[in-house]
């Protein structure tokens, strides 16, 4: 392996290129690159970017919240004219019964989370949780990487070089531990009223249902719209970013949007536990009218918010 970093210039392309030349189709690998090392040789290489437990978990995310949100918005502006117009077709015990599975399921892949991160911290599996490349836990490269970011924007300074991990994923990340417990706490005040009662008084239940309402749609405005943007609309993403849902990513797109990682894969010599099957046509078409029918309702929801503050 050390001769391989000496025939490929490695070190050289880190230090002149910022970043590292990987075979592709028009430079398929020889003997001299270990092709037991680089098993792509008539195709371009895919790598795994999120475990299938990541994606079953984004998926539960998604649905679950486009869920609460699309349910909850009828009542969070029941004075509206179009809310009451949508009534007439809507059943709202009906939307009261999804609103209340979706919670389930929130506080079901929430609490699952929470016993996987203990459980690996109870086994000893910690290791590169708390800190480091792999770590969702902010750093001071993230408080480094916004402030070059921000120099990027108004053409003062080269584009940041991302781990595998982005300071605004990281942000995403927590959110969801923030976005559980107010909303959902306040949700389970409103859910069980005379039970918490027993304890509680009165304007508890008041707070709660500011706190419930007002917290709920600031993470609607959020992740329909900030979140979006970072995901999928960006020049360079747009329309949709598949790889939440396929957890592949190609060499480029590995390259361009996480530099960092790519150098440190490489150069590591972890290329072949990362490289990942084709995505078939088929789960990919699958995965499009996924993503497609989320991007959309998302979209429709922040419509909906819109047209509703108009007309009150």
């Amino acid at each position: 392996m050390d001769e391989l970093k000496e025939e490929t210039g490695q070190e050289k392309a880190l230090s002149q290129e910022g970043q590292i030349p990987l075979p592709d189709e028009a430079n398929p690998p020889s003997q001299e690159l270990c092709p037991e090392e680089y098993p792509w040789p008539r195709r371009r290489p895919q790598f795994v970017r999120f475990s299938r437990a990541q994606r079953l978990m984004h998926l539960a995310v998604m649905g679950s919240f486009l869920g609460l949100a699309l349910t909850g918005l009828p009542i969070k502006f029941s004075d509206s004219e179009i809310v009451l117009a949508l009534a007439q077709y809507v059943p709202i015990r009906a939307l009261g019964l999804i609103h209340r599975i979706c919670a389930v399921v929130t506080f079901g892949y929430f609490l699952g989370h929470l016993s996987y991160l203990a459980w690996r911290i109870l086994t000893g599996r910690s290791r590169g949780m708390f800190w480091g490349p792999d770590s969702m836990v902010p750093q001071p490269k993230d408080l480094r990487d916004l402030r070059d970011q921000i120099r990027w924007f108004f053409f003062r300074g080269p584009k940041p070089r991302f781990g595998r991990w982005t300071y605004w994923e990281k942000f995403d990340y927590w959110a969801v531990f923030w976005g559980v417990t107010m909303i959902g706490s306040s949700g389970l005040l409103l859910w069980f009223p005379s039970y918490f009662a027993k304890w509680l008084p009165g304007w508890v239940f008041n707070l709660a249902t500011i706190i419930h309402s007002e917290e709920a749609l600031l993470a609607m405005g959020f992740i329909f719209t900030i979140h979006f943007f970072n995901t999928h609309m960006r020049p360079n993403k747009f329309p949709l970013d598949l790889v939440i849902f396929t957890g592949r990513m190609t060499e480029h797109y590995f390259r361009e949007e996480h530099p960092g990682d790519y150098e440190r894969v490489v150069v590591s010599k972890e290329v072949p536990a990362r490289v990942a099957p084709e995505v078939t046509s088929d789960m990919l078409l699958v995965y499009k009218i996924i993503a497609w029918t989320g991007f959309l309702l998302g979209i429709g929801a922040i419509l909906l918010i819109a047209a509703a503050w108009i007309s009150r």
